[in-house]
C-alpha cells in the first residue's frame, strides 16, 4: 500500500499588533499558521508569555480587546471560531477612546 503525502497545510495568517500590544510584543506584525482565530491567538500567547493575561479571562476574550479579521470585528461573525484562509489578516487593538 502506498500512502500519498498530505499536501494540505495550515494557512499563513498575518497578525498585526497596535498600541500597547505592539509595545508588549515588540513587533508590529508577524505571520503565523493556524486554522481559526482562537488557534492563532493561543499560538501568539505561547510565543509571548504574559499576553494571555491581557487578552483572556477564564478562556474568554477580554471585553476591551478588539480583534478584527480582514477589517471586520470578529464579534460580528463567528468570533474566535472563524475559519481562516491563506493571506487573511488579524488585527489586535486595545480599547479605543476619544476626546
Amino acid at each position: 500500500m502506498v500512502l500519498e503525502k498530505h499536501s494540505w497545510c495550515m494557512p499563513k495568517i498575518r497578525v498585526r499588533f497596535f498600541a500597547n500590544f505592539r509595545e508588549f510584543t515588540k513587533t508590529s506584525e508577524l505571520e503565523i499558521e493556524g486554522d481559526t482565530v482562537r488557534e492563532i491567538l493561543e499560538m501568539i500567547c505561547n510565543k509571548f508569555p504574559g499576553l494571555d493575561k491581557i487578552l483572556f479571562t477564564n478562556g474568554k476574550l477580554q471585553p476591551y480587546v478588539n480583534i478584527f479579521l480582514n477589517g471586520e470585528n470578529i464579534l460580528e461573525s463567528d468570533g474566535m471560531a472563524n475559519l481562516l484562509q491563506p493571506g487573511e489578516e488579524i488585527a489586535i487593538f486595545p480599547p479605543v477612546s476619544g476626546g
